[in-house]
C-alpha cells in the first residue's frame, strides 16, 4: 500500500520555536524543491504557534505534516496533510513511548486515523535537547541500532524508523545498518545536514533525509543546496 512519504527523499522540518532568516518566508520553503514539510520541534511547541506556521504555509504545493510534542486538538484539515506522531524507542521517560499518546487518545473526541501516522524514533545524540527531554539512552552501538530498527518494524509494525542525530552528523555506517535491517519500513535520517556533501552522503544510506536546523541557521538557499545533494544521490 502506498504511503504519503513513499516519494519523500528530502524533507524540511520547521521548528515553531525558531525564526527564519531575514528575507525568507515559510511559503518559499516549497520552492526549494523539498518533497515535504514537517512542522515540529522539541521545546516551546504549542498548537497556537504551529497553527500560525500552517497559515503561512497554506499555499505550499507539497505535503505539510505536523509532528506534535503537545496534545493536538485539531484533526487534520485542509491546512495540513496529517500528523506524524513520534514514539521514542530508546526514551527513558515512558511519556515519549506511550504516555503522551495514551493521554491524547483518552482526551480527544475524535482522531482522524486515516491521516495520523507514527514514527519510531531512535535518538542518538546525547547532547541534544530531544535526548535530554526524553531521557534517551543514546549509548548504542551499530548492533543496538539495527535491533531497534527491527523491533520497530517487526514487533511494533512501524512504517517509519527515524534515526535522530539532532544537530550532529551521524555515522553513515550506522545509518546503512539500520536500513539494511528493514524489509519494508522507510528509514528517515535527521541531524547535521549542512551542505551538499552531507545531504548526498546520507541520502545514499537513508530513504528520506530531514533538514531542520539549517533552514533557521543558514536559510532557504542552503536548504536548496541540500535538495540538490539528495536528488543527485538518488540518481546514482
Amino acid at each position: 500500500m502506498a504511503t504519503p512519504w513513499e516519494r519523500w527523499h528530502h524533507v524540511t522540518k520547521v521548528d515553531p520555536d525558531k525564526s527564519l532568516r531575514d528575507g525568507d518566508t515559510y511559503a518559499a520553503i516549497a520552492d526549494t524543491g523539498t518533497d515535504a514539510i514537517v512542522v515540529g520541534g522539541t521545546t516551546n511547541v504549542t498548537e497556537s504557534n504551529v497553527r500560525s506556521i500552517l497559515d503561512a504555509l497554506s499555499s505550499a504545493d507539497v505535503p505539510v505534516f505536523v509532528e506534535p510534542t503537545y496534545l493536538p486538538t485539531v484533526p487534520p484539515n485542509d491546512a495540513f496533510s496529517g500528523y506524524l506522531i513520534p514514539i521514542v524507542l530508546n526514551a527513558g521517560d515512558t511519556t515519549w513511548i506511550t504516555g503522551a499518546h495514551h493521554e491524547w487518545i483518552r482526551s480527544s473526541a475524535r482522531i482522524d486515523w486515516e491521516r495520523t501516522y507514527t514514527e519510531a524514533y531512535i535518538v542518538l545524540n546525547p547532547e541534544s535537547a530531544v535526548a535530554t527531554y526524553t531521557r534517551a539512552n543514546c549509548d548504542l552501538d551499530i548492533a543496538d541500532i539495527a535491533a531497534y530498527a527491527r523491533l520497530a518494524e517487526h514487533v511494533l509494525n512501524q512504517d517509519i524508523v527515524y534515526l535522530e542525530f539532532s544537530g550532529t552528523l551521524g555515522d553513515p555506517t550506522a545509518v546503512a545498518a539500520a536500513r539494511d535491517a528493514l524489509t519494508a519500513a522507510s528509514l528517515f535520517y535527521g541531524g547535521g545536514i549542512h551542505d551538499y556533501d552531507s545531504a548526498y552522503e546520507m541520502a545514499r544510506v537513508a530513504d528520506s533525509v530531514v533538514v531542520g536546523d539549517l533552514l533557521h541557521d543558514a536559510g532557504l538557499e542552503a536548504v536548496e543546496t541540500t535538495v540538490r545533494g539528495v536528488r543527485d544521490a538518488n540518481r546514482t
